[in-house]
């Protein structure tokens, strides 16, 4: 232990230091930079098979005729690309359950730095499939890709969350969306045939998952550890205090320290909270049912069929394959475009708004998806409306969905089990990502022209519990929200405060009778 708790104050500075709320310092920049080198490293991953499709497939038959002499059937080569892409899913479901344990064992900055490992063992991968021959090459790869992905789908948000003040923290929270929209972006702008997405450099466009990863392993050893880390898991005072005093680029940093303190004495009146402990406590049930249905929202909105297939999405609407090339690439210039504005949107109107309306925009607009597929053939200008409904229904994804649900989780919950809950909301998030993936192709040639009507019901679903049940969680320290929870305001008729976790009610005494105490 560095420095016994609570010793820390003679070294901070004298009473009339600046305050540190809200500075966007140097160091600050720096490790937002370095961490969202992971996010971009996700929504590249997501994006990039998009594509390619045609040429990965081509590639499958060409390697199946080499080494048998006869070629692939459609029907294995459609469940081995969904199987590609897919177990995409499976590696972050398997590193989105590790997130929790992986960033208390190796803490958050080091347990980036080690995650690359992944990465650059899945581009290896993918640049020799193709002089391999070997399309099991590219699964095994997506699979590692995968859990990469997965891992920083907990460890970015978290870090993101940590090292912020409650002030920006809804801003730096969206930053891991944007870094995701950014990581598509640049995926489709690759893509585009002149460039990687073509038979001769497809291979190169997939192993670039090197380039995020080559960023981070530059930039994340000149950045500070998250100081909540620091005091609150591993009980390092005077290290919390430093990095501290490097994100706000202030000494002054009592505020921050005296929250986290109080939050560390709370801490003490309970065991570290696992996974199936958490699962168990019935006092973190609802914070942990709103958790999941957040996740579920974002992943079962469908937003992940026109991520992996919008190139067939819109080529079966009547796009020439140029033409809906370029197309794809408007959907991460949307993203990234809605992303940015939603940034200083987030600690304003706040989460609960913006979800909402983001849910109920990508109701309609999948409905209207469902109309211009269906009657394309009877409607000319059709084809082109379809693009324009998708484009704006991923306008309205990037408002809040694309990005709340990262970081809802973080703030829901304090220290304690904040890391397990992260874990179980991440491990459903990529399991409806896997299930979207590979069920996808199989609804188009079910359900045809009408494959986005399980969407749209379940968009439905998901408004009406979020509308009863999420709390507001902007401008509010970790300790507010949680010396709320089980105060129900819905006499006052305020559906917004209904549900606001915490603890065991033990903590929360203990919490109010801190601040009695002040």
């Amino acid at each position: 232990m560095s420095s016994s708790l609570g010793n820390s104050r003679d070294h901070l500075s004298p009473d009339n230091a600046p305050p540190s709320r809200g500075k966007i310092t140097g160091y600050l920049s720096v490790a937002v930079f370095s961490a969202v080198m992971g996010s971009v490293q996700f929504g590249y991953n997501t994006g990039v098979i998009n594509a390619p499709e045609k040429k990965i497939k081509d590639f499958m038959n060409e390697s199946h005729t080499y080494r048998y002499d006869t070629p692939i059937d459609e029907n294995t080569q459609l469940n081995l690309y969904s199987l590609l892409v897919a177990i995409f899913a499976v590696g972050g479901m398997l590193g989105g359950l590790m997130a929790g344990w992986w960033a208390d064992f190796f803490g958050r900055k080091f347990g980036m730095l080690l995650n690359n490992a992944f990465a650059f063992a899945a581009g290896g991968l993918f640049f020799f499939s193709r002089e391999a021959h070997s399309y099991e090459m590219i699964i095994v790869a997506r699979l590692l890709i995968g859990f990469n992905c997965g891992l920083y789908t907990g460890l970015t948000p978290l870090y993101l969350t940590e090292i912020a003040t409650a002030d920006i923290r809804g801003a730096l929270g969206t930053l891991h969306q944007f870094g995701v929209t950014i990581g598509i972006f640049l995926s489709q702008i690759l893509g585009f045939p002149e460039i990687f997405g073509n038979g001769e450099y497809w291979h190169i466009l997939l192993g670039l998952c090197v380039a995020p990863s080559a960023l981070q392993v530059f930039t994340m050893p000149f950045c500070p550890e998250s100081p909540r880390y620091l005091l609150l898991t591993k009980e390092k005072e005077n290290d919390a205090l430093n990095a501290l005093v490097k994100l706000r680029g202030t000494s002054g940093v009592d505020d921050d320290l005296n929250e986290m303190r109080q939050e560390h004495q709370a801490m003490q009146s309970e065991k570290k909270i696992g996974i199936l402990h958490l699962l168990k406590k019935k006092s973190l049930r609802m914070p942990l049912v709103i958790s999941i249905v957040m996740h579920l929202s974002q992943q079962l909105s469908g937003i992940n069929a026109i991520f992996y297939y919008s190139f067939k999405l819109f080529t079966s609407a009547g796009i020439s394959d140029d033409l809906a090339a370029h197309a794809t690439s408007g959907i991460g210039g949307i993203m990234l475009v809605m992303t940015l504005i939603t940034i200083p949107l987030m600690d304003r109107i706040g989460r609960r708004t913006l979800h909402l309306t983001g849910l109920a925009g990508m109701f309609v607009f999948s409905i209207l998806i469902t109309i211009t597929l269906s009657f394309t053939d009877k409607v000319p200008w059709f084809d082109t409306a379809n693009v324009v409904v998708s484009l704006v229904y991923v306008v309205f994804f990037a408002m809040g969905p694309g990005s709340i649900p990262w970081m809802i989780v973080a703030e829901l919950f304090t220290q304690g089990p904040r890391v397990s809950a992260m874990s179980i909301s991440v491990l459903i998030n990529w399991a409806c990502n896997f299930a979207v993936g590979y069920v996808f192709p199989i609804m188009q040639k079910e359900l045809n022209n009408f494959s986005f009507l399980p969407f749209t019901a379940f968009l439905l679903l998901f408004w009406i519990f979020i509308y009863v049940y999420l709390p507001e969680t902007k401008n509010r320290t970790f300790e507010d929200i949680a010396s709320s929870w089980n105060k129900s305001q819905s006499e006052a008729g305020n559906p917004q405060a209904k549900y606001i976790p915490t603890e065991d009610t033990a903590i929360v005494e203990f919490q109010q009778q801190q601040r009695s105490n002040r």
